[in-house]
């Protein structure tokens, strides 16, 4: 719950200014609008903490760096704006996003060493990739024919806008009867679904695809909590007939963490209930974080009303 009625919904920074989420908006010639020209990243808050939030931080300026954006505020003022919007939300469990777009060209170039960047960023309630149902039986997961966006075009360890191909999947996911979707890379196997990465579990080891995908801070939370309990784990192709045949399939989200699937493409995964070694991963993931694991909690003492 939001503590202040002037950012009930959560709050946005734009143009220098903090304003209530549900003003804000993005001026209509910023190619991060026109062009998707933009690099963003999502850090989440839990019990008034950032999880894992300097490497959300790294990863957003290696995006940016990628794409040779250059914010317009430096990395110490960026971290500020973040907490002040969580912080004015008085938001205790949120989904804060940090953006920088190309911006606003010079009249009539097309030159994108023309523009001035920008930079925006929000904080709302916490969101989830799956409902509470969904979280407790499983998801339901179809593998779309639709091919990823090839790393060759567009780099995915880059976070983009880039979601046309996941759109389209879903769509052809929901005509399935499915409730969300992975694609498939130019080689036919498993890539990424829309804000998650994807796990099999197989012969007691647990694989995700290693290559052409993004390298997500909670895929990087799994690789490390099953190196703390000794399970195997290792990036490698995953076909979909591999993940189908599976033992155990599972995602993973700043949106929610590590998440279960119980069917894929119609057909039940194991027992058609969240497997042991999901269960497992889930229930260390929660337990850690609820004892501050990676936490940088957040100042609350000065929430601004305005």
């Amino acid at each position: 719950m939001a503590g202040s009625h002037f950012f009930a919904q959560g709050c946005a920074f734009v143009d220098n200014v903090f304003v209530p989420a549900e003003a804000a908006r993005l001026p209509i010639f910023d190619w991060g609008f026109l062009h998707g020209d933009a690099t963003y990243d999502v850090v989440h808050v839990w019990n008034g903490a950032f999880f894992r939030y300097e490497d959300h931080l790294d990863r957003f300026f290696r995006s940016c760096d990628a794409l040779h954006l250059k914010p317009p505020i430096d990395r110490e003022r960026i971290a500020h704006v973040l907490a002040e919007c969580v912080s004015r939300s008085d938001l205790k469990s949120a989904y804060v996003e940090m953006i920088c777009t190309r911006g606003l060209p010079k009249p009539g170039s097309r030159d994108p060493r023309d523009c001035t960047n920008r930079f925006y960023a929000f904080a709302i309630p916490f969101v989830w990739v799956a409902n509470e149902e969904q979280r407790a039986r499983g998801l339901k997961l179809i593998v779309s024919p639709v091919q990823r966006i090839p790393p060759e075009s567009v780099d995915p360890v880059v976070k983009n806008y880039h979601w046309l191909d996941f759109t389209r999947g879903l769509f052809d996911a929901y005509d399935r009867g499915g409730e969300t979707v992975v694609l498939v890379d130019s080689d036919g196997n498993v890539s990424e679904g829309p804000g998650f990465n994807i796990f099999a579990v197989r012969d007691g080891a647990v694989v995700t695809p290693g290559h052409g995908t993004l390298e997500g801070i909670t895929r990087k939370t799994v690789i490390e909590l099953c190196d703390e309990i000794d399970i195997a784990c290792r990036g490698d192709a995953v076909s979909p007939d591999a993940l189908r045949t599976a033992a155990e399939v599972f995602i993973s989200s700043t949106a929610g963490g590590i998440m279960p699937v119980t069917v894929v493409d119609g057909e039940q995964i194991g027992n058609g209930n969240p497997g042991p070694v999901t269960n497992r991963l889930r229930d260390l993931y929660w337990s850690k974080k609820e004892a501050g694991w990676h936490a940088t909690p957040i100042d609350y003492r000065h929430v601004p009303q305005g």
